[in-house]
């Protein structure tokens, strides 16, 4: 079984302005001519690497909720420039939608086991994948979803 990550997604009120900054960051390399490859620095490394790298995701938390999903595809650990060790989570640009549930506020991030990890939400949904994000949002404030 897969395991995961949960982090706050800092400055994005929603899932379309996360998916916004990764095509900016793109564009940006692209102009550059520098491939792109989306990471997200932190200061510690997981310990659980082998099982974050076996299917694991990065879940976000964006304004109080568990919103989105990217999958890690890799954990590159490095020393900044003032000699402070960090970690880069290398992940797959695509944004996944998932089920909305609250989740309070933390720094850095947390492991997320597998059977705790809210469900994609995708065409097999029906309605809810249809629905704007605002209104699943605050269906799942109300405790409706």
């Amino acid at each position: 079984m897969a395991l995961h990550l949960i982090k706050l997604c800092v400055g994005c009120d929603s899932i379309t302005d996360l998916e916004e900054w990764i095509e900016e960051n793109r564009a940006v390399h692209r102009r550059l001519g520098r491939d792109y490859e989306q990471t997200h620095t932190t200061r510690m490394v997981p310990k659980r690497v082998e099982e974050l790298l076996g299917g694991g995701s990065l879940y976000w938390v964006i304004k109080g909720q568990v919103a989105a999903r990217q999958t890690l595809l890799d954990v590159r650990p490095f020393t900044d420039s003032d000699g402070i060790g960090r970690c880069r989570l290398v992940l797959d640009p695509k944004v996944i939608a998932v089920e909305p549930r609250p989740y309070r506020p933390f720094q850095g991030w947390r492991y997320l086991v597998a059977k705790d990890a809210p469900r994609d939400i995708d065409g097999r949904e029906g309605d809810l994948a249809k629905m704007p994000e605002d209104m699943r949002r605050e269906l799942a404030e109300l405790g409706l979803l």
